[in-house]
């Protein structure tokens, strides 16, 4: 395993308040991911799984610990600096797919660059996005005109047009039948490979988690296994 690490992520705590409650969702979790690896996280509802996500894809910060992502010390900064190196480091595919539906799949996929403020090449890197995925016929659609895995795999393009260093996958197979659902996972998988691009996918699927290099398993908060899938 290469000590190149795009995640390193110590003793992790988030605590909500929720009135007079306290809930404790992370307890001092620690993960460390090797860029390129493929990983998954998996755990029983309420273990955790989406508050670590949340972090480590930059969409909250812990209450405590430390992370570093790609080498930049992130736990600590301000919404707006959070939001900068989300959408230049991070690139997320969600089960319901997030898409705008009343626009194109090309607008979907240009909007990363648009946050980003790029105006030059815009299009075209959008347009290289979507021919990556297999949709260079289907760049004018709104989602309301394509099937499920073809809007998963709109998201995808969105998630790559900025070649971030990770692609944060939540349940991207969660709402699509079996076939198209492996479909989607192998192309996930040829990103890997081909781009070397950091996966994680958040999973309650053993069949996807066994396709991964290592499970996660996280328990009340903390990690309970780190190792290598079978």
């Amino acid at each position: 395993m290469s000590n190149d690490w795009v995640v390193v992520a110590n003793n992790l705590v988030k605590t909500y308040v929720m009135g007079e409650v306290e809930v404790n969702a992370l307890r001092g979790a620690s993960v460390k991911i090797a860029r390129g690896e493929v990983v998954s996280i998996m755990g029983p509802s309420g273990s955790g799984k989406s508050t670590l996500m949340n972090i480590l894809g930059c969409l909250d910060r812990p209450t405590a610990g430390e992370y570093i992502l790609d080498g930049e010390p992130v736990a600590s900064l301000a919404d707006d600096q959070l939001a900068g190196i989300r959408n230049r480091k991070v690139g997320f595919v969600f089960q319901s797919f997030n898409l705008l539906s009343r626009q194109t799949a090309l607008f979907n996929v240009e909007l990363p660059l648009r946050y980003a403020g790029l105006v030059e090449g815009r299009r075209d890197k959008a347009k290289e996005s979507l021919i990556a995925v297999g949709l260079e016929e289907r760049m004018t659609h709104r989602p309301t005109e394509l099937s499920g895995g073809q809007q998963q795999r709109v998201a995808i393009a969105r998630a790559i047009v900025n070649n971030p260093s990770i692609i944060m996958a939540d349940e991207p197979t969660g709402n699509l039948d079996s076939k198209v659902g492996k479909e989607i996972m192998n192309l996930l998988l040829n990103l890997n490979r081909e781009r070397g691009t950091t996966l994680i996918i958040v999973t309650h699927d053993p069949a996807i988690a066994a396709q991964t290099q290592r499970v996660i398993r996280l328990r009340d908060g903390v990690v309970e296994e780190n190792g290598e899938t079978a």
